[in-house]
């Protein structure tokens, strides 16, 4: 379909009639608009089902309309009347479905029946479950467990997760990586080694009495716009909001509530935020350093004319250590290369200091703008060292807040998906169900795509998620895929890592979160972990797209007990048809953050699993919290390379997006629709390389000695993004990230931070 392009900037809030404009496009394409708002209505209440795109908390009294726009497309993309019957693959085949755009993929429909690569035809051919579950597993069981990976996107429930980790481990193997991998790594290891919890501290009930938020590379109006709300009520209060991110993004701007009458007859608006600061592209270190700095050297000032401190020396003394060093470090900076590392000016970087400082108390918030870098796990440890300065962990309305992307991506986490054997209460799933776990570490995202590469996995088991779009270096990647030997994915939707098989592969179709789920004992909910650790029912009540899908439990138990022999201990169809007994295992592997689990999973906000941080209980190896210093103020390697031919790419998801789907091609808050071919460009950058406005150019990873990483045909526009970067959509340029440029410590491809050189497109002529 031939699309209208236009690149106008958008002068609207966040919010407002487009917003709800939006939604209803995307109802009346889906063919959902008679029934669609009725559903929505249930999206993350009590008694509804928690919303499939972003983790945000889910309130004790929510909203009348508690869904925000990406989560009502979420929705409708789910729940169309499109339908991808038998007759739909009989007319098309895999070579031409290869030449589909992701957007068309997956708007054609729902899948409906569980399907086999048939080669000789290119096409996916009808296959019933019973035959499906019985040639994977004899596939399976004639491999080295080893030699196979099972991934698992973000969406899948705790009760699903759960069983897919321990058919991992009962089969031999800790090789479970998942999209946390991709994004919130980062977060795993640097919040452990600060503050000994994997996860943020923050909960709803903290922005009620918050006295100032920070915000660090997270947009807020397109990847959880549900934030807006207690971000506008604070706004309102007379809290200062910070943003430092590279972008002017509109949510950190301003926005107008559709929940209010008032606001969306009148055009009212709300400032977001206080100050906002355009730092440069990876500078996170840099301006996190200089208020550092500066707070630090206030309280050096006031310390010695005998007045009141700045930092909160009494909870310094009782709850941390590190302190000397990491202030001496901060001390040592000097303000001109904290400058030229930040982008922002010293007076900016003492402004934010003073308005933090006289705060009662403090949250941080961020997203992958820290984590997406080669420095990520220490820009992360650098923003916990501003929180502990003044006590901003531990106490009400303060704590550091990392914002989860997919719906259940931290609860998978909880259970067992993860594949740091550390991390999994091993001895009791072995006394639990009688076999002895693996203790090796497995493979995790990058490390699995590094085998696959390398020619040694067998097996790819994919639960949800299009990862061969996901991953860095999508063109080597596609390139090795069909080495595999078996690929099974399971999924709603068709998409591209569908059409990119190994020598035999299945498509296994499952029923959605917001279907209805009977199973022998009657309607079935499951459960999910909001990004704040609260734990909530999700109850589908929509019939299902076809009679002949299966729910992700069902299908996990299926491929278990076709691969696995048989042990009394597993019972696997007790599982599927009470998924209460997969409750009940849950709480018995982890008793102490489950307890009652069938009982609370349904209380009004979910009940939160236990976080000794937030009871100032620091579960280090120091036993207190940690001041970390970190090894230098770049941040990556495009500022390393130190030329200036080299523009650093940061990837971005566009308002009609989530993750690696694309619901349409409207980037309203960006003024960018009928396309996502563009590179938002730096004018004067733009002028120094003799481009304009609208031009058509390539670009090309900046590294030699390798084969040529390159995308080509992007329009230039014009946009305000610092100088030196440049922002392109992900996932297409995907394959401009070498495998191996990631974030030191956690392995998080580092998306953010990509050293590109920008050439005339080859299709310019």
């Amino acid at each position: 379909m031939t699309q209208h392009v236009s690149t106008e900037p958008y002068e609207g809030p966040a919010g407002g009639w487009g917003s709800v404009r939006s939604v209803e496009t995307r109802l009346l394409r889906e063919e959902r608009i008679a029934t669609g708002n009725a559903v929505l209505l249930r999206q993350n209440k009590p008694g509804g089902y928690s919303c499939v795109s972003c983790s945000w908390a889910k309130p004790r009294e929510p909203h009348p309309f508690e869904y925000c726009e990406n989560g009502a497309k979420a929705t409708a993309w789910e729940i169309t009347r499109k339908r991808l019957p038998l007759e739909f693959f009989e007319t098309h085949t895999i070579t031409e479905l290869r030449g589909w755009s992701d957007h068309d993929l997956e708007a054609a429909g729902r899948l409906t029946h569980p399907m086999r690569l048939d080669r000789a035809q290119d096409r996916w051919v009808p296959i019933s479950w019973e035959d499906a579950f019985r040639e994977i597993g004899a596939e399976l069981r004639g491999m080295d467990p080893k030699r196979t990976v099972f991934y698992a996107s973000g969406r899948a429930s705790l009760e699903t997760s759960y069983m897919y980790g321990l058919f991992a481990r009962i089969y031999g193997h800790n090789n479970l990586p998942d999209s946390s991998n991709m994004c919130h790594e980062s977060t795993s290891v640097a919040l452990p080694q600060a503050i000994g919890a994997p996860v943020g501290t923050v909960t709803l009930d903290d922005f009620h009495v918050t006295g100032c938020i920070l915000s660090f590379g997270q947009n807020v109006g397109t990847n959880s716009p549900r934030m807006l709300h207690p971000l506008q009520e604070a706004s309102r209060r007379g809290v200062p909001v910070i943003t430092f991110n590279p972008l002017k993004e509109r949510g950190w701007e301003r926005f107008t509530n559709p929940q209010s009458p008032v606001e969306m007859l009148t055009g009212g608006e709300t400032r977001i935020s206080s100050q906002y600061h355009q730092v440069r592209a990876g500078g996170d270190i840099a301006a996190i350093a200089g208020v550092c700095k500066a707070l630090i050297e206030a309280d050096d000032t006031a310390m010695a004319a005998g007045r009141r401190p700045l930092l909160d020396h009494a909870f310094i003394a009782q709850h941390t250590q590190g302190l000397e060093a990491f202030a001496g470090w901060c001390r040592s900076q000097d303000w001109a290369e904290l400058e030229r590392w930040s982008g922002l000016t010293q007076q900016a970087m003492r402004d934010a200091a003073s308005i933090y400082g006289a705060a009662p108390s403090a949250m941080a918030i961020y997203g992958m703008g820290l984590t997406q870098h080669k420095k990520g796990v220490e820009s992360i440890r650098m923003l916990v060292n501003l929180l502990l300065l003044r006590g901003n962990i531990g106490k009400p309305g303060a704590g550091i807040l990392p914002v989860r992307g997919h719906s259940n991506v931290q609860g998978q986490r909880t259970v067992g998906i993860t594949e740091k054997p550390s991390l999994v209460p091993l001895d009791r799933l072995a006394e639990q169900y009688g076999f002895e776990p693996p203790r090796e570490a497995g493979l995790n995202t990058v490390e699995a795509c590094e085998a696959i590469l390398e020619g040694r996995v067998q097996a790819f088991l994919g639960l949800g998620g299009n990862f061969i779009r996901a991953v860095p270096d999508t063109v080597r990647m596609e390139a090795a895929w069909p080495r595999i030997r078996l690929t099974v994915q399971v999924a709603t939707k068709l998409n591209r890592s569908h059409l990119v098989n190994g020598e035999v592969a299945y498509l296994l179709p499952c029923r959605g979160r917001i279907e209805e789920d009977v199973q022998a004992s009657g309607p079935q909910f499951v459960s999910c972990e909001d990004t704040m650790t609260s734990i909530h029912a999700s109850l589908g009540k929509v019939e299902p797209a076809s009679p002949d899908l299966l729910s992700e439990p069902a299908i996990v138990a299926g491929l278990a007990k076709a691969t696995l022999a048989p042990n009394p201990k597993l019972p696997w169809d007790e599982w599927v048809a009470d998924y209460g007994r997969i409750r009940d295992a849950i709480e018995a592997t982890y008793p102490d953050m489950f307890k009652d689990y069938n009982r609370r999973v349904h209380e009004p906000g979910g009940f939160p699993r236990p976080l000794p941080a937030r009871k100032r209980e620091w579960k280090t190896e120091t036993g207190k919290a940690n001041f970390l210093v970190p090894s230098g103020l770049r941040a990556d390697l495009a500022t390393e390379l130190d030329d200036p031919e080299i523009l650093q790419l940061v990837t971005l998801r566009s308002n009609d997006q989530f993750n690696t789907t694309v619901y349409g091609y409207e980037d309203r808050f960006r003024g960018i629709s009928g396309t996502r071919e563009v590179v938002l460009m730096n004018q004067a950058d733009a002028g120094r390389l003799g481009l304009r406005n609208g031009d058509r150019v390539s670009l090309t990873t900046a590294v030699e000695g390798e084969a040529e990483r390159r995308v080509d045909g992007l329009q230039v526009v014009f946009y305000d993004i610092p100088k030196g970067a440049i922002g392109g959509y992900y996932p297409e340029c995907n394959p401009l990230i070498p495998l191996w440029h990631y974030a030191e410590g956690s392995k998080v491809p580092a998306a953010k931070a990509v050293p590109v050189r920008v050439g005339r497109s080859a299709a310019a002529g």
